[in-house]
């Protein structure tokens, strides 16, 4: 079961970006980069609300990025899912440990430095 969620996820994620390139090439594949000054990158895609909102309105960077929260969100289903399956066995050790890992990547993500 942990495989599949594992796969699914994966494939999923790899099939949004995947989608995501394709509007964003077909929408921007034509203009030409200009390396010689920086631009940072929208709002919509750095901010969570905007990400979902935008991709609703088939924005290609906005899809794309939403396929990078999945793939980064399939490890974190895992441990939750293999959490219920020791919950199910009732090996309660197991359990503790799956708890603190959730719990370890829940305060790693809440307290980084990047927003």
């Amino acid at each position: 079961m942990l495989g599949q969620v594992l796969r699914a996820g994966t494939v999923l994620s790899i099939s949004i970006v995947f989608f995501g390139g394709i509007i964003y090439l077909y929408r921007h594949g034509h203009s030409v980069a200009n390396y010689s000054t920086f631009i940072k990158i929208p709002d919509f895609v750095a901010h969570f609300p905007g990400i979902f909102y935008n991709a609703l309105s088939l924005k290609g960077q906005a899809i794309i990025q939403i396929g990078i929260i999945l793939l980064i969100a399939t490890p974190i289903l895992r441990v939750l899912c293999s959490a219920i399956g020791f919950v199910l066995e009732k090996d309660y050790l197991y359990v503790g440990i799956s708890m603190l890992v959730l719990f370890i990547i829940f305060m790693s993500m809440l307290s980084g430095h990047a927003g």
